[in-house]
């Protein structure tokens, strides 16, 4: 039976921590091991690991903080299993994941995969909206949980990221520790000929910010993240990844618009208000809520325009 070890780096959370464990004790499928690393944290999780000590296989590891890709190196070092599957902190797994996983490997084994990530009905409406912002052909234009998209190959992402322990081996782990680490990682993997796809039924619930505030500053990090990792493999950098830039310009270009041709202004306006018009309609429908249809219009403009800004900040920059 093949053996999973599960990479979960952490930094200041244990509450979340608390109720991913929770969620991981609940597996139909036992055979995993958990390995926490503790990056640099001042809020430690040892008392939660030793809370889940008794049900779960689990290692703590404490080290000086490097970030979330050096630290999931760390986790690789310490894994015995087969296959290691790293998560983010602020998910909850479904009980059924790993027999998901299992069962898609019983017809067609993958040396690396990914797997989407989904709202969870106990979560916050704001994080239902940020959950659509994230998720959304119209905004993220289908680059997200889907095998082919517009942004080319599917690139598993580290907050539902699978390796094959020889993949780890040909490859090592991660060589940047921020900054579109996860991406970059996924392209080494696809380019060293190893498969790699998205296994749709391996979902997670994905927590992601709790506020506007927090999910502007990730987002303004995102759009940073795409220019490093254009540094590294120029031809990873799509048309559809230009167009939270294109959205940021037009917005910043509204109130000029106004000021020198006032037709073109209200035109350029009235364009916006519809798109965001569409976004609550396809939010409240795909929500069953008129609360969340309300509040992904702020959370789908934070999507894009602090994306476009970090993308943009980092472009100059990079020419500075």
């Amino acid at each position: 039976m093949r053996k999973y070890s599960i990479i979960i780096p952490i930094y200041n959370r244990p509450d979340e921590l608390d109720e991913l464990l929770d969620s991981l004790e609940l597996q139909s499928f036992k055979n995993f091991e958990i390995i926490v690393i503790e990056d640099g944290s001042k809020l430690r999780c040892d008392k939660i690991v030793e809370k889940h000590s008794k049900a779960l296989d689990i290692k703590y590891f404490y080290k000086e903080n490097g970030g979330q890709g050096f630290a999931r190196n760390y986790g690789f070092e310490k894994a015995t299993g087969d296959y290691f599957v790293q998560f983010d902190s602020d998910a909850i797994i479904p009980s059924d994941y790993f027999e998901k996983v299992e069962k898609y490997f019983e017809h067609e084994y993958l040396d690396a995969y990914g797997g989407p990530d989904a709202a969870h009905e106990s979560f916050t409406d704001t994080q239902k909206a940020i959950n659509f912002a994230m998720t959304s052909v119209l905004t993220t234009g289908g680059t997200r949980g889907k095998n082919k998209n517009l942004g080319g190959k599917f690139h598993p992402r580290s907050f539902n990221f699978g390796i094959s322990r020889e993949v780890y081996e040909k490859l090592g782990g991660y060589i940047i520790t921020r900054m579109g680490e996860d991406i970059e990682y996924s392209i080494r993997i696809i380019e060293a000929g190893f498969k790699v796809k998205l296994i749709p039924e391996a979902f997670i619930y994905h927590k992601r910010r709790t506020s506007l505030k927090q999910f502007y500053k990730q987002l303004f990090f995102f759009g940073r993240a795409r220019i490093n990792i254009w540094r590294f493999f120029p031809k990873e950098l799509k048309l559809v990844h230009f167009f939270p830039v294109a959205f940021t310009l037009f917005v910043l270009s509204i109130p000029l618009q106004i000021l020198i041709f006032r037709p073109l202004g209200i035109f350029s306006l009235a364009v916006l208000l519809l798109f965001l018009l569409l976004i609550f309609i396809s939010s409240t429908i795909e929500n069953k809520s008129l609360t969340v249809g309300i509040k992904s219009v702020p959370a789908s403009f934070i999507q894009l325009f602090a994306y476009g800004m970090g993308f943009l900040k980092e472009a100059i920059a990079g020419k500075s």
